[in-house]
């Protein structure tokens, strides 16, 4: 039996398709080793998962949560504030890496005014009152990345990465398809969601050719089964959505030869 390590460093978009996917407390997707075992490999896939707040936040991370932070028990959901302070992806031993361009589309930051450090405030209108004034007077909103700054800020962490470790690093990309948008005239309406998901997505491209990572093209596996059969909105698939994302996955590992060098070493 081969056992394979996967650091997943993103949000639901690589957690429901590799490790799980539930609503409402069921299990309607488990993750990367069914697919696995659905092709008889006797391979299995340990996934470990961080969620990610922004690549910007990831390469400033140090390991440790800033102490005025850390001495508030906020409702951060998802983005515990462990998570989003961890550098535990540029340390981790682990056989294949897998990220995703949705946060630096998607998660708005803020900055400490006098400390400097970026947080995301999820969830932030369930706080108590005292910690949304906290929020109001020590923080100041971060403006969104561009895409060509996401691309460097991504660059940057293959090469930490890189710097102790030549496993594959695979980085998903995100479907173009936004239910419930029907543009057809974008006079006057600057960077539309769509509009701002194809720039990151060529981004991706030249990130690709420019660093040699994987691209999981999650935009051509929506185009190819149906947008309207596999969203839920803009960035959730449902079960049969992250079940090919999986099985994407598991096709571009399988031709790095993850499966039987794992095997190898043990």
């Amino acid at each position: 039996m081969s056992r394979v390590t996967i650091f997943a460093k993103g949000n639901l978009d690589v957690r429901d398709s590799l490790h799980v996917l539930r609503v409402g407390g069921e299990v309607h997707w488990n993750g990367i080793n069914e697919v696995l075992r659905g092709l008889g490999s006797s391979a299995v896939v340990r996934v470990r998962h961080e969620t990610w707040t922004r690549s910007d936040a990831l390469l400033a991370a140090e390991g440790s949560v800033p102490a005025d932070l850390a001495t508030r028990d906020l409702p951060l959901g998802a983005h515990a504030a462990a998570a989003q302070f961890s550098d535990a992806i540029f340390g981790a031993d682990a056989d294949a890496y897998v990220l995703s361009i949705q946060p630096d589309i998607a998660v708005p930051l803020v900055r400490h005014r006098r400390e400097g450090y970026l947080l995301h405030p999820a969830d932030w209108p369930s706080w108590s009152a005292a910690d949304r004034l906290w929020l109001q007077t020590e923080f100041s909103p971060v403006a969104a990345l561009d895409a060509d700054t996401s691309m460097r800020n991504l660059e940057h962490i293959v090469t930490r990465i890189r710097a102790r470790s030549e496993a594959p690093i695979l980085v998903c990309n995100v479907s173009t398809v936004v239910p419930g948008e029907f543009v057809h005239v974008h006079a006057g309406l600057g960077e539309i969601l769509s509009t701002r998901i194809r720039r990151f997505n060529l981004g991706l491209v030249d990130l690709s050719q420019r660093a040699g990572i994987s691209i999981v093209d999650i935009d051509a596996i929506v185009a190819r089964a149906g947008a309207d059969r596999l969203k839920l909105d803009a960035f959730h698939l449902n079960a049969e959505g992250c079940r090919l994302v999986a099985q994407e996955v598991v096709r571009v590992l399988d031709e790095y030869d993850c499966f039987a060098a794992a095997g190898a070493r043990r």
